[in-house]
């Protein structure tokens, strides 16, 4: 699949079957997380992977009881071990670098017939506490994966002209 038609083909799944993600597949899409860029080659990403039912559970709790999160056979949450470093745009680096890896995963989720959801809505503290992870790590996302049981149609997209400016600022 080229990356225009997975990108074309994305969609938020919120309904999974229940077959497993298998590792090899799972992997590709680790992969491409590990392949994103990130500011200063710095790489400071790390991926929990949760099979496990009940942490799955426990973490749909954490993310407002959205119930698909404990229904994805994976769960991915998208770490940052290094959070004081500030790009010369002055936006710190960590948020930016993991998006971009998470993102990557998507599209290769798609390509490997999988689908994701991507979850910002979710208590950090618990998500820490149900998974190990230090204080000092900071969970950007989490992320569902597993095979769609239902693939929800397009949701709207504004318009190029809505949102491309050339030269300056301001939509004429």
């Amino acid at each position: 699949m080229d990356v225009r038609k997975a990108i074309q083909s994305r969609r938020s799944i919120r309904a999974y079957d229940s077959r497993e993600v298998e590792e090899e597949k799972l992997s590709r899409v680790l992969e491409s997380g590990r392949l994103s860029p990130s500011a200063g080659n710095r790489q400071e990403r790390r991926f929990v992977i949760i099979r496990d039912g009940k942490k799955r559970q426990l973490l749909s709790e954490a993310a407002r009881g959205q119930k698909f999160v404990a229904e994805a056979p994976v769960v991915i949450a998208a770490c940052s071990v290094e959070t004081e470093y500030i790009m010369a745009c002055g936006q710190p680096a960590y948020p930016i670098d993991t998006a971009i890896a998470v993102d990557h995963m998507t599209l290769a989720a798609v390509e490997e017939g999988l689908g994701t959801c991507w979850i910002g809505a979710f208590d950090e503290k618990k998500v820490k506490e149900i998974l190990d992870i230090p204080q000092s790590v900071r969970v950007v996302a989490l992320l569902t994966l597993g095979y769609p049981s239902a693939i929800p149609h397009p949701t709207p997209r504004k318009n190029l002209d809505e949102i491309v400016m050339r030269e300056k600022w301001g939509i004429e």
